[in-house]
């Protein structure tokens, strides 16, 4: 049992990682963070059903088209739901991303239908053994899907130009538009990028999880408390405290049973954080005076 729950909270945390890396490319940038991500997560396992198995598609185009979509979304959710409150300096594009969500979620569930729809893949099938114990081969390819997302995200910040305009943006925004980058232009690739994130990890999770409409809700909390452990500003950070919460909430459901899964976690959290109040590898802001 405990060889399955490590491979499973691997997983899980794997998943929670990509999902948080969302948040914290956003954060990084544009000092915002999209409250639609757990929307964005369904938003890929749903399309990624509709594509693959009710359109019949091969997979890897109907999961090109569904992160494609995913990030289309976040486009719209940094034009139409936090540009316009940023530029006014205002903090309502929180409550604004959050509303999308729900007018999100709302739309799939009119659209798809309420009732829960099983994502099947031939990697979710038969398990296999491992130290005497039984896992889908899909609880060990997203461990490795995750973390090598996080490897090229890092990669492709530092050796390919726009990555290293993200940076640029990062260090100093107003340096970076008098230097000719978009400022702009990058903040919505940032958001496009966190929604693809999310999307993936939806595409992954789908096999093991019931495809439904209100599926997003629970995990993207998990991956805010992800992000916020691990220190939204550190990516390394974010994708370690995913791997950490996703054991932990494996280890529990395994040795003390699902009731007790959340109130041990994010009681976990609770004190990490009021040891760690900028989270595993966060940094406290420097303020200029």
């Amino acid at each position: 049992m405990l060889i399955s729950s490590i491979v499973s909270g691997l997983g899980l945390g794997s998943m929670y990682g990509l999902i948080a890396l969302g948040f914290h490319v956003t954060y990084v940038v544009s000092s915002t963070v999209n409250f639609a991500q757990g929307s964005a997560m369904m938003l890929g396992a749903v399309l990624g059903y509709v594509f693959a198995v009710k359109l019949g598609w091969p997979w890897v185009p109907a999961a090109i088209l569904a992160l494609f979509l995913c990030a289309a979304f976040g486009l719209v959710i940094e034009r139409v739901l936090v540009r316009p409150f940023v530029d006014r300096r205002s903090d309502a594009w929180l409550m604004a991303t959050v509303a999308g969500g729900i007018v999100l979620d709302n739309a799939v569930l009119f659209t798809f239908g309420k009732e829960p729809r099983s994502f099947p893949s031939s990697l979710a099938v038969k398990p296999v053994e491992i130290f005497g114990a039984g896992v889908y081969p899909l609880q060990l390819v997203i461990p490795v899907v995750g973390l090598g997302i996080a490897v090229l995200l890092h990669l492709a910040l530092r050796k390919t130009r726009r990555g290293k305009a993200l940076l640029a943006v990062v260090q100093n925004p107003d340096a970076a538009r008098l230097m000719g980058i978009d400022v702009r232009r990058v903040v919505a690739v940032a958001f496009m990028l966190s929604t693809a994130l999310a999307g993936l990890a939806g595409l992954l999770i789908a096999p093991l999880f019931s495809v439904q409409s209100e599926m997003g809700t629970l995990f993207g909390i998990k991956a805010f408390a992800v992000a916020i452990l691990g220190g939204i500003g550190s990516a390394w950070g974010v994708m370690l405290a995913g791997l950490i919460y996703g054991l932990t909430e494996a280890l529990v459901t395994a040795y003390l049973g699902s009731t007790y899964t959340q109130i041990v976690v994010f009681s976990v959290v609770i004190a990490a954080l009021a040891l760690m109040p900028h989270g595993l590898l966060g940094r406290a802001a420097v303020s200029k005076v």
